[in-house]
């Protein structure tokens, strides 16, 4: 082969691999291409897949057509170039065959780690897209390889092609000839037909775990003689989520961060401002005050962090990492080796005050307001919102709860955090609730609309329903409820609800008919709140011309009083 080869300059849109470092008077590389795999060995995370193709190569058991598939950066072209000196090693004698371990010496491992072997060819499916490209491989698939084992297609970003291209390479797919092999790698592999998958041994890469990846930019640092702290390697670990090649670009910029403001070490606070998160500190004091209940000073944290350049969603990823990581905690599941001493002690003695249900709350509400703030043409008041909405709904208790303090004799009389602006008549508001024991309450605080709402949560529709529309109180005292007749109590009634509230409060409750007075029911209720207002509204003047104008009009009631008339 003419040396000249070696000064070919390389064809557009190959990421070509590097070898060993160059000195420093030349020109930088970057990271993910100075640290490429150039053994199998050196592929982390991908066992199951090196297992099987060194099992393959020992038994001669080639396939014809491989394809590579996972998320970005986890090695499926580096895979695919291994594959290709793995086919083609000959060895340091020059008398190998096939192997799972290629020399890295001989001339076609060499070449093909240079990008240079003629019989290794790489292509681009995002800029060679048509029937011709394809068309150009199938006719040079006949001729056999100039100076390799094997003639190696490798064609990156597959789900490209279009599907007359696709439909052109599957004859030549199926049946090549003996001497070539085709190696496919794609991130998006549901864009792949699958008629193209049934012909390729295909193997699924795996993400990369964080323990893999700080263990890899460790050995890395140490190599390029960097100082980090271990928080701050965890940090970057996490961000890549998965990729190699992310996570080294991050660690790139950080060691350049590092050198101008940080005397040459990584630090986990610099890192964290480099990636735009928000800080941990911050977040754990404004998820303080949401949960005293201080709307006020939520606010006024969240303002802080905006002005300190803290974007309002990247606050509520924050707040919801935490929330998760709290979560996480009451199941002994949580063990983030980025967090500080002080932070672990916090996470976990909100684990042992929160339930489950008030951190599911919150979580979802966190989850519904972080669309809102991502969407939103003003995040900054997006999340002002987001925040009174979880102060003054996340913690509303309930049924299950209730019937717990029920059961325990009593229910909380006022919130356990008293809100910074006065409710409506009738209206609970409080923070979220911690599982600590409520203030001891007299059982007589109970209403007639609590013990509806308990018999609907324990499944006893049709009992609630009738409590609802029919049940005219007398007295209701711990344990005793008299009510008047009425045609729609049946007899039985009285035993049913008994029954019910001795299975949900584990008290025995007397219920029987008496004489007197009695309040109305709660749908009466209702019924006549709705005909006040609608002869309130009917004396309002824009609704009184209204009526004159459409004689036949009329008012009617709301879906949402419709649903709460009729539970």
């Amino acid at each position: 082969m003419d040396d000249s080869a070696d000064d070919e300059t390389p064809l557009l849109g190959m990421d070509l691999p590097e070898t060993a470092p160059q000195a420093s008077s030349g020109p930088y590389r970057v990271l993910a291409r100075k640290y490429r795999p150039q053994t199998f060995a050196e592929l982390i995370g991908q066992d199951a897949m090196v297992r099987t193709l060194g099992n393959a190569i020992a038994r001669d058991r080639l396939a014809h057509a491989f394809l590579m598939t996972g998320v970005r950066g986890v090695g499926k072209t580096s895979t695919a170039r291994l594959i290709a000196k793995a086919l083609n090693c000959i060895g340091p004698d020059g008398q190998g065959g096939p192997t799972i371990d290629p020399c890295g010496v001989c001339e076609p491992c060499r070449a093909i780690t240079e990008g240079r072997h003629i019989d290794v060819i790489e292509m681009d499916a995002a800029s060679n897209t048509g029937v011709d490209d394809v068309r150009e491989i199938i006719e040079a698939v006949r001729y056999a390889a100039v100076s390799a084992r094997y003639k190696i297609y490798i064609i990156d970003e597959v789900h490209m092609l279009s599907r007359n291209a696709f439909n052109a390479l599957l004859k030549t797919l199926e049946e090549p000839p003996p001497h070539v092999k085709f190696l496919f790698a794609t991130t998006e592999v549901n864009k792949v037909p699958v008629t193209v998958l049934s012909r390729c041994q295909r193997f699924d890469l795996r993400r990369i775990t964080p323990d893999m990846l700080f263990a890899h930019f460790s050995a890395i640092l140490q190599k390029e003689g960097v100082e980090a702290e271990a928080p701050a390697i965890w940090l970057i670990a996490n961000a890549a989520e998965g990729s190699v090649r992310d996570g080294l670009s991050i660690l790139d910029q950080a060691i350049a961060h590092a050198d101008l403001d940080g005397g040459g070490k990584i630090g986990a606070d610099q890192v964290r401002v480099m990636l735009g998160l928000s800080d941990r500190s911050a977040i754990g004091q404004l998820m303080a005050t949401i949960l005293d209940g201080d709307a006020g000073g939520a606010i006024d944290l969240a303002r802080a962090q905006y002005a300190l350049g803290i974007e309002p969603v990247a606050m509520v990823r924050g707040l919801m990492d935490l929330t998760h990581a709290i979560t996480l905690a009451k199941v002994s599941r949580h063990d983030d080796p980025a967090l500080a001493a002080a932070d672990r002690e916090r996470i976990g003695d909100w684990a042992q005050k929160l339930g489950f249900a008030p951190l599911n709350r919150l979580w979802q509400l966190l989850l519904k307001g972080h669309d809102e703030v991502l969407r939103a043409n003003n995040p900054l008041e997006h999340l002002e919102m987001l925040l009174l909405r979880v102060i003054y709904a996340a913690s509303m208790p309930d049924p299950g709860e209730l019937a717990k303090l029920l059961e325990k004799g009593g229910v909380p009389a006022t919130p356990m955090v008293a809100p910074a602006a006065p409710a409506a008549q009738g209206d609970t508001v409080a923070a979220l609730p911690v599982d600590a024991p409520a203030a001891e309450t007299p059982a007589s605080a109970l209403t007639i609309a609590q013990i509806h709402q308990l018999l609907e949560s324990a499944g006893n529709h049709q009992l609630a329903l009738q409590v609802y529309d029919h049940l005219q109180l007398l007295q209701l005292e711990p344990g005793l409820i008299v009510h008047a007749a009425a045609p729609a109590l049946d007899g039985d009634f009285a035993r049913r609800v008994g029954e019910a509230l001795l299975k949900e409060t584990g008290s025995r409750w007397q219920v029987r008919v008496g004489e007197g007075d009695a309040r109305p029911s709660l749908g009466q209720m209702k019924a006549a709140k709705l005909a006040d207002n609608g002869a309130r509204i009917r004396e309002l003047p824009v609704v009184k011309a209204a009526l004159a104008a459409f004689p036949d009009a009329r008012l009617v009631e709301d879906d949402d009083n419709r649903h709460r008339s009729n539970p």
